[in-house]
């Protein structure tokens, strides 16, 4: 699974790199899009939509420039996330976040570039005019209010306080599930897959969406800065609610275990062995120590 992974990354870094060799000017934009986006990074969000594509028998390169604008999509909301106004998170992937290694004004701005960018790209795509128009309209519903922007707000909101399961569930599927159901989405749109598969194949993206929030709830604690690339506990100093805190370490394990192993047979029960890659991946978010 690492190897296929590290290939799949290669393959979007080098479009990603082009994409962005394209911008010169104003060079601190340029230079920070560039940094924010290609400063480490797992491109699990691109991957997963060049993968499914490939379940769905079609060529992957189709989906390429959408993959691209996904992960410039993530990358955005990241340089946002760390700001002083939000998390206050100096470290990135091991390196210094955008505002620290270009200034507060200038990380918003290359976060607001990302994200403008990124449906210029959208409209790149291969594909008919109205299936674009589809493409445009589920990201801007996924990345803004009604999606990852309106969890980012709950989450905010919900510092300091003690809070229920549903809102700790609406916060998790929001800020982080909704991104990771997009690329999966998107791939169906442009296969044109049929309603029963793209059902079965949302509802495993909404899994190992909750995995992936789970784990990360997991390593804030567990983890290491070497490992996740930040300092640790950042949650608790933020007095966030989470499933450790909720339910305790040993429940939020069984929970996470739980959900992969839905999400893989999920898998396998729809599409058998030829979804080898998605039940891989399933365990790999559930594993990753970063």
């Amino acid at each position: 699974m690492k190897e296929y992974l590290k290939e799949r990354r290669d393959l979007v870094d080098l479009v990603i790199e082009e994409c962005l060799n394209e911008l010169k000017y104003p060079k601190v934009i340029a230079e920070g899009m560039k940094y924010s986006v290609l400063n480490g990074g797992k491109r699990l969000r691109p991957i997963l939509l060049l993968m499914t594509l490939d379940l769905l028998g079609v060529q992957e390169k189709k989906g390429v420039p959408m993959s691209v604008a996904i992960e410039m999509i993530h990358s955005y909301s990241l340089v946002h996330d760390d700001l002083p106004a939000l998390d206050n998170d100096d470290y990135r992937r091991g390196k210094f976040s955008t505002h620290k290694k270009f200034g507060e004004a200038e990380a918003i701005l290359i976060g607001d570039a990302l994200l403008t960018h990124a449906f210029n790209l959208i409209t790149r795509e291969d594909i008919e005019p109205s299936k674009i128009v589809e493409l445009i309209k589920l990201t801007s519903s996924y990345a803004g209010v009604n999606g990852m922007i309106g969890g980012q707000m709950v989450d905010i909101e919900s510092e300091g306080k003690e809070i229920d399961l549903p809102t700790l569930q609406y916060i998790h599927t929001h800020k982080t599930g909704k991104l990771l159901m997009l690329p999966v989405e998107c791939a169906c749109i442009i296969a044109g897959a049929g309603d029963e598969r793209r059902e079965v194949l949302k509802r495993y993206a909404e899994l190992i969406g909750l995995a992936f929030q789970i784990k990360d709830d997991i390593l804030d604690i567990e983890g290491t800065f070497e490992e996740i690339g930040k300092p640790v506990g950042s949650d608790r100093e933020l007095l966030k609610s989470t499933y450790p805190s909720i339910f305790g370490m040993e429940k939020t394990k069984e929970i996470l275990d739980e959900k992969v192993e839905e999400a893989k047979r999920l898998m396998f029960d729809a599409f058998g062995e030829e979804a080898k890659w998605h039940m891989k991946l399933a365990d790999y978010i559930g594993n990753r120590r970063k």
